[in-house]
């Protein structure tokens, strides 16, 4: 854009979009989708405030008190449950729970399906047939059904070797571990499906060709060469496991398989407000803010997830 600066004219051109590093050009698509982009300050102010309410708020999410089963007020932003505690602290604190799960199930995800994936469609012929009818046996099975019956096996095992005498603390430990191995057993199973796709695809291009006639190693064609290629496509999907998790953890925790007291997710929260509603009394309060902070949750991670697809896709910019 041209102007004058004394009696010297001055252009300034803006830097060209196909100048600019693939990370700009993903920024800058992923910014032109307002409702990803908007949801990603949503993810942001909910994070800001699960991680920072329990330093700053004086309410508890374990202490008992005498306003039992109380609703929204100046005391209690978010109502009590049925034995007093604040709500506002319990959401927050069943929040925290729920994004840990999502986040470690989704790091399962990633390890176990790149890996698997990757090792499948980089080796080919028998070893792929092999390992992949092992992911498709797997995939036959009805997920939460299979999660239900590991985690209630893992707990029977587990009680053949721990002691009766273990605290309640360990046990919600151990159940939360449980939970991880549970959700990670088929959370991987999809990406290592794609993952799979993009490393036979990728696996007979030029420059892999090219490292091979170099003398490079089967690992460093594919971790150096072949995986970085396919990062994208990870992130991506990565970013729609999280939600995914969260809600097999939530539906698991409704049923009472899931976190279990003093421990709260988010749905072990909507199954305590639940059975509080019957004809006689309504706690709506207790089902109303652990479901919508769930919903927004989950829509946010969506959206964000669908936004990093369109913008780490370079067939889908139309730029231009």
């Amino acid at each position: 854009m041209p102007y004058t600066h004394g009696s010297i004219r001055v252009c300034v051109m803006s830097k060209p979009a196909e100048h600019q590093s693939p990370g700009a050009r993903a920024w800058s698509r992923f910014r032109a989708n307002r409702p990803a982009y908007a949801c990603l300050w949503v993810l942001v102010i909910l994070l800001g405030v699960i991680l920072l309410l329990p330093f700053i708020s004086s309410q508890s999410p374990t202490r008992l008190t005498d306003s039992l089963s109380q609703g929204p007020s100046s005391s209690h932003w978010f109502g009590t449950d049925t034995l007093g505690r604040d709500l506002l602290s319990r959401v927050v604190y069943g929040s925290r729970i729920s994004l840990l799960v999502g986040m470690v199930g989704a790091g399962v995800s990633l390890v176990i399906g790149v890996l698997w994936g990757a090792i499948a469609g980089y080796l080919g012929g028998k070893w792929d047939n092999v390992m992949m009818r092992v992911v498709d046996v797997l995939y036959s099975l009805p997920s939460i059904v299979f999660v239900i019956v590991l985690i209630t096996t893992l707990e029977g095992m587990a009680k053949e070797f721990l002691t009766k005498t273990i605290s309640p603390d360990a046990a919600g430990l151990v159940r939360m571990l449980f939970l991880f191995v549970g959700l990670g057993a088929v959370s991987w199973l999809t990406m290592a499906r794609i993952v799979r796709g993009e490393v036979l695809a990728l696996r007979s291009r030029s420059f892999v060709e090219a490292s091979r006639l170099l003398g490079a190693g089967h690992a460093r064609i594919l971790f150096h060469h072949i995986l970085p290629n396919i990062a994208g496509v990870v992130v991506v999907y990565l970013m729609l496991t999280i939600p995914a998790v969260i809600l097999y953890e939530s539906f698991l925790s409704y049923l009472g398989l899931g976190i279990q007291p003093p421990q709260a997710s988010l749905g072990s929260l909507i199954a305590e407000g639940a059975s509080q509603i019957n004809p006689i009394r309504i706690y709506w309060w207790m089902v109303l803010f652990p479901a919508s902070l769930l919903v927004v949750l989950l829509l946010a991670l969506n959206f964000i997830g669908d936004g990093l697809r369109d913008a780490l896709d370079p067939r889908g910019s139309r730029e231009g």
